[in-house]
C-alpha cells in the first residue's frame, strides 16, 4: 500500500507538467517550482528504495520464518519502518535540494532534461558544486549499494528456503510470491544505479533521459 501510494506521489511530482510541455510551445518553471519538484522527486524516489528493501525483508519473513511472521513483522513495525523511510528521505531531500538551489545560476538557465532532475541543475551553476556533489555521493551510496546489498542477503536466504520445498507447487506459490517485487528491484535499481553512481559529465545525454524515464514512469507503472 505504501509503495503504490508512494509511485502516484512519484509520478505526480513531475508528469503533469512534463505533459503540459510536450504540448507547449513556452517550457517554463519558476525557480521556486524547480526547487518544490526537484525535493519531491528526490524524496519519493528516496523513499523507493528504502521500501523496496523493507518489503525483501518482509518477504523473507514470509518465507523462511511463516510460523513467526506475524510476531515479527507486526502491524506496530511495519507503520514504523514506513513511517521512518518517508520522513528521513524528506529530511534528506530538503537538505539536498536547499544547498542545490542556493548555488548561484548566473549563464542560460535552460535545464536539459524534462524535469528539474538534480544534476541536470547543478550542470546550470557557475559555482563550486562539490559540497552538493558530496551529499549526493553520500546518499547515493546509503540508498542504492547498501538496500539492494539487504535485499540480495534477503533473496538469497529466501532461495535456500525455497530450495528446500519438497513440493513443486510449494517452490512456485514462493516463487510467485517474489517475483514482481524482484522484476521491480532489478529495474529500478539497476537504472537509478546506472545514472547517480556513474562518472559526471558536464554534456548532458540522452541515455539520461531514457534512464529516467525507466525509473520513474516505467517501474511505477509496473
Amino acid at each position: 500500500g505504501n509503495l503504490s501510494t508512494l509511485d502516484i506521489c512519484y509520478t505526480s511530482t513531475f508528469v503533469p507538467l512534463m505533459l503540459v510541455h510536450l504540448l507547449s510551445s513556452r517550457k517554463t518553471i519558476s525557480f521556486t517550482g524547480c526547487a518544490i519538484q526537484m525535493c519531491l522527486s528526490l524524496s519519493t524516489g528516496s523513499t523507493e528504495c528504502l521500501l523496496l528493501a523493507i518489503m525483501a525483508q518482509d518477504r523473507y519473513l514470509a518465507i523462511c520464518q511463516p510460523l513467526r511472521y506475524r510476531m515479527l513483522m507486526s502491524h506496530r513495525l511495519c507503520v514504523l519502518l514506513a513511517g521512518a523511510a518517508w520522513v528521513l528521505c524528506l529530511l534528506k531531500s530538503v537538505t539536498e535540494t536547499v544547498i542545490a538551489m542556493r548555488l548561484p545560476f548566473c549563464g542560460h538557465h535552460v535545464v536539459s532534461h524534462f524535469t528539474c532532475e538534480i544534476l541536470a541543475v547543478l550542470k546550470l551553476a557557475c559555482g563550486n558544486t562539490s559540497v552538493s556533489e558530496a551529499f549526493l555521493l553520500a546518499g547515493s551510496i546509503l540508498l542504492l549499494p547498501v538496500p539492494l546489498a539487504f535485499i540480495c542477503l534477503s533473496y538469497l536466504l529466501i532461495l535456500a528456503t525455497i530450495l528446500r520445498v519438497p513440493s513443486a507447487a510449494g517452490r512456485h506459490k514462493a516463487f510467485s510470491t517474489c517475483s514482481a517485487h524482484l522484476a521491480v528491484v532489478l529495474l529500478f535499481y539497476g537504472t537509478i544505479i546506472f545514472k547517480y553512481m556513474k562518472p559526471k559529465s558536464k554534456e548532458a545525454h540522452v541515455s539520461d533521459e531514457v534512464f529516467t524515464v525507466l525509473y520513474a514512469m516505467v517501474t511505477p507503472m509496473l
